[in-house]
């Protein structure tokens, strides 16, 4: 995918209406008040060796960052939001609500725009022991964590 492509489908997931009931939706998941895709994911990831892998992270990185500055050139600087403080709090038990939950549960933080009434996070995930990395989307009305 290219990053017009990325920008059209951020397009879409944020004029599309949100569904009644959570479903999947081919590489995301959409529910009441939100939808996520996964823009570069593991389904991409070959079991190739770690030089490959690394290379896959540096191209992975790179186009997150096309997105970041595209992005802002649109709306504006993103708000940086870190995640620590919902991660502690579901280490005591509280529940995160979709469309929050899985990125809270997997990344430091994410970068987040407020453009009318919805909120468009991007969301890197990047693993904690090697060089997997993951970019997602989220567009919701639901307010973060």
């Amino acid at each position: 995918m290219t990053t017009a492509h990325y920008l059209r489908l951020i397009d879409g997931m944020r004029t599309k209406e949100f569904p009644l009931e959570r479903v999947s939706s081919g590489s995301g998941i959409s529910g009441p008040g939100y939808h996520t895709t996964l823009l570069l994911g593991e389904d991409e990831r070959s079991e190739a060796d770690e030089a490959d892998r690394l290379e896959l992270r540096a191209r992975r990185m790179a186009e997150h960052d096309a997105l970041l500055a595209l992005l802002t050139l649109r709306w504006g600087e993103p708000q940086m939001v870190s995640l620590w403080s919902a991660q502690e709090r579901i280490l005591v038990g509280e529940v995160i609500a979709d469309p929050w939950a899985e990125p809270v549960a997997s990344c430091e933080y994410l970068l987040l725009w407020r453009t009318g009434d919805r909120w468009t996070a991007v969301v890197l995930y990047l693993e904690d022991d090697g060089p997997g990395c993951e970019l997602g989307v989220l567009v919701t009305v639901v307010d973060p964590p």
